[in-house]
């Protein structure tokens, strides 16, 4: 049983990797068809809340045991969403993700801090592969410092912190249901997007813009969201979080494939070796497992 487990929670996130590796294509057809990024983001995770609640069952019951933890679950899931989207639709794809695939840096560092988790060699490593590739990957003599180029890529890298946080933040919140986490996605998304949307203005307009082929994609991503809420929230439920970013990994391959063939996006020499550190440190902190120990 404990096998089977294991082998539905690689197989959840591994899904929900392939999902998030294709997810930027519709946000950008539909930004090209004037819903902007909060609009389309709102729209397809307040869809898939309404879903998921229907299918959930009544959630609400665990806010009385959620407490502080689960709200910072619900807004570091919805900033990485939101952000996520947004970081897509004004960069490129694989500089995007590449930042926001710091991500192991920041685990090995909130796990230590929330999760009690001793830093060993490995941890070591992820940190000194993850900040090699980042300055790698940004540095640029006439620019100066190796930091973000634009407004898109410090979306993206603030996004990978919150998506580290929320992994480990869904392993200290090993009480609650997958059903809850779920729906602490979906809700902390639309919720943060909503604000967003009430500074931005225009949301009214947009929506009554919108053609039915549209609607039918905004759909059938809200659909495959509410979806992937649930698969995902297994697997890091039922994985270690160091893991669980290794697992994730694999959005970038198919990323990298769907940003050449749906974008013509290609990566430069450069890009490609900062990209082999931080493969190379997510492949560390899975090395993690199971050797990390308490303090």
């Amino acid at each position: 049983m404990a096998s089977k487990q294991k082998f539905l929670a690689v197989s959840s996130l591994l899904s929900a990797a392939i999902v998030w590796g294709l997810i930027w294509y519709p946000y950008r057809v539909l930004d090209h068809a004037g819903v902007s990024g909060e609009a389309a983001t709102f729209l397809t995770y307040f869809i898939a809340l309404m879903l998921g609640l229907l299918l959930s069952g009544n959630v609400w019951r665990e806010l009385r045991v959620a407490g502080w933890w689960g709200v910072a679950l619900t807004l570091c899931a919805g900033w990485t969403n939101l952000g996520y989207v947004l970081a897509m639709l004004g960069g490129e794809v694989m500089r995007v993700l590449l930042l926001f695939y710091l991500a192991p840096l920041w685990t090995v560092l909130l796990a230590r801090w929330l999760l009690g988790e001793k830093l060993d060699r490995y941890g070591y490593a992820v940190i000194v592969l993850s900040l090699g590739g980042a300055m790698v990957m940004l540095w640029q003599p006439s620019l100066g410092l190796p930091l973000p180029q634009n407004r898109a890529e410090w979306i993206g890298l603030s996004a990978g912190i919150g998506f580290a946080l929320t992994n480990v933040l869904a392993r200290r919140i090993q009480h609650l249901s997958v059903n809850f986490k779920a729906a602490s996605v979906w809700f902390g998304t639309a919720l943060l997007t909503a604000f967003a949307l009430l500074y931005q203005g225009g949301f009214t307009s947009q929506v009554q813009g919108i053609a039915p082929p549209m609607w039918g994609l905004v759909l059938l991503v809200a659909l495959v969201l509410c979806a992937i809420s649930f698969t995902a929230q297994y697997g890091l439920a039922n994985l270690p979080a160091n893991q669980s970013i290794v697992l994730f990994m694999f959005e970038l391959v198919v990323a990298a494939a769907s940003s050449y063939f749906l974008a013509g996006e290609v990566m430069d020499a450069r890009e490609i070796i900062g990209a082999v550190l931080i493969v190379a440190a997510s492949l560390f902190s899975g090395k993690m497992d199971g050797q990390l120990k308490k303090i």
